[in-house]
C-alpha cells in the first residue's frame, strides 16, 4: 500500500511562502522548504514533481484571496480601475514573491476568474474582437510593469533620487522629472497611470 500523505499541498505552499517572505525568493529550494517542514527533502517529491510545481502552489496561495467580483460602479473605467488595484494589493502582500505571481499567473484559477471579470467589464462597455484583446492586454501590461517597478526598481527610492541628481545642464528634463517623481507615492503613481491608460481606451 502507498504511504499515506501527512501534508497537504497547501501546507507545502505555506511553508514555501514562509521561506520566501523571510529569506527572499533566491532562498526557495526543495531543501529549504523541507527544512521548514522538518522533513527529508526527498519526501517533498511525494507532493510535487519539481520546483516549478512548487512555485505554482505558492502563486496560487498568494492570489487565492483575490476578489474577482465585478464592482457595482456604473462607469466601466471605475470598474476596471478597481479590478486592477485588487491584483496589485493582493500580489503586493508578498513582495518577494512577485516574480512567481507574474510567471505563473496563467496557472492560477483566481487570475483566470479575474481576467473573466475584466473581460466582462470590457464587453459591457462595448469592446469586442481585437479591440477587447488590445484593451485587456494593455491593462495587463501596465499592471505587470508597475508591479515590477514598484518592488524591484525602487520607483520612489534610491534609483529615482540618483536620477534627480543628474547634471541639470546635460539632463534638465530627466533631473526635473525625477525630482518630481521622488515626491510621489507608489499609490499616486499607480492610480494616475491607470487613469491615463483607461482614458486612452475606447470601444
Amino acid at each position: 500500500m502507498p504511504r499515506p500523505r501527512s501534508l497537504t499541498t497547501d501546507d507545502l505552499a505555506a511553508a514555501a511562502l514562509t521561506v520566501i517572505d523571510r529569506d527572499g525568493l533566491s532562498a526557495l529550494t526543495m531543501r529549504s522548504v523541507a527544512k521548514e517542514l522538518r522533513m527529508a527533502t526527498m519526501a517533498l517529491y511525494r507532493y510535487v514533481t519539481d520546483r516549478d510545481q512548487l512555485e505554482i502552489l505558492v502563486a496560487n496561495r498568494i492570489l487565492d484571496p483575490l476578489d474577482v467580483s465585478i464592482p457595482p460602479n456604473p462607469d466601466w473605467r471605475e470598474r476596471a480601475a478597481i479590478l486592477l488595484d485588487r491584483v496589485r494589493v493582493t500580489a503586493s502582500a508578498h513582495p518577494a514573491a512577485i516574480p512567481l505571481t507574474l510567471k505563473h499567473r496563467q496557472a492560477s484559477p483566481p487570475t483566470m476568474h479575474w481576467i473573466e471579470a475584466m473581460l466582462t467589464v470590457l464587453t459591457h462597455a462595448g469592446f469586442t474582437g481585437r479591440d477587447r484583446v488590445v484593451a485587456q492586454r494593455t491593462m495587463i501590461d501596465f499592471l505587470l510593469g508597475f508591479l515590477q517597478n514598484e518592488h524591484y526598481a525602487s520607483i520612489t527610492g534610491y534609483g529615482t533620487a540618483t536620477l534627480a541628481q543628474a547634471p541639470g545642464d546635460e539632463f534638465p528634463l530627466l533631473a526635473q522629472t525625477a525630482t518630481e517623481a521622488h515626491t510621489m507615492s507608489a499609490d499616486d503613481e499607480f492610480h494616475s497611470g491607470v487613469a491615463v491608460i483607461l482614458r486612452g481606451l475606447a470601444p
